[in-house]
């Protein structure tokens, strides 16, 4: 009988803790600077009036300019343009058509599906604050004019899917700030959310079943083997 009734305690115990932890809200303050090659990445997140705090600093290195970049595509010095277009030009089957087609109609569905799954917890998130602020400069007054008018376009693009897709209780601070007698960048985000980790466990839930059972089933070939020197030409 006692060992029951503290198998009912303990089982109540983790039910209450079980209740806490999904309905707990999670506050993440976001930070960003960038000024000229210095890039700063701060996000901190907060539970339980802060006595639960993890922080994250990430110090954005530029990357040599120098140095080698994913090249898309390229030629041998040696090789002709005709033989460059032989190699190019493959022959495929009405099969080999109707297999794309059908692949195509996965990546929509699944993508489709993602989305909703994505949207319906942006929903549940709400922001606290959001700021931008942003120092441009070109040294010429022209261009500079130019690319205020291009910043202010693509922030206002940022917060009308930001106010679309989550809650913003409050409104959003942007400015954007040209010099014209010199060449400046900068660039300030503060930002903080907040959700409950309910709604992220069920989101994450939902993520793997996804994932698990509802796999894209390909019909094309894969790359590598249209690719091969197999593949017909004309």
């Amino acid at each position: 009988m006692k060992k029951l009734k503290w198998l009912f305690i303990t089982l109540l115990v983790f039910i209450l803790l079980l209740i806490i932890v999904i309905l707990t809200k999670i506050k993440v303050y976001l930070n960003y600077y960038h000024h000229k090659d210095d890039d700063n990445l701060m996000i901190e997140f907060k539970a339980w009036f802060g006595l639960i705090k993890y922080k994250i600093e990430v110090p954005l290195i530029k990357i040599d300019e120098n140095s080698p970049t994913v090249v898309v595509k390229g030629k041998k010095a040696s090789e002709t343009q005709e033989e460059a277009r032989i190699k190019d030009t493959k022959q495929y089957s009405a099969e080999d058509l109707l297999n794309s087609i059908h692949d195509t109609k996965q990546i929509i569905t699944h993508v489709v599906s993602l989305h909703q799954i994505i949207r319906k917890f942006l929903g549940k998130v709400s922001i606290e604050k959001f700021s931008w602020h942003t120092v441009i400069g070109l040294g010429d007054a022209a261009y500079t004019g130019m690319l205020t008018g291009a910043f202010w376009m693509v922030k206002g693009s940022i917060v009308g899917l930001v106010s679309h897709y989550m809650k913003l209780k409050t409104a959003p601070e942007i400015s954007i700030t040209p010099y014209f007698q010199f060449a400046v960048s900068q660039t300030v985000i503060s930002c903080i959310i907040h959700f409950r980790i309910g709604h992220a466990m069920l989101v994450g839930i939902k993520l793997v079943k996804y994932w698990k059972g509802g796999r894209a089933n390909f019909k094309s070939k894969p790359l590598s083997v249209l690719s091969d020197d197999k593949t017909k030409t004309v």
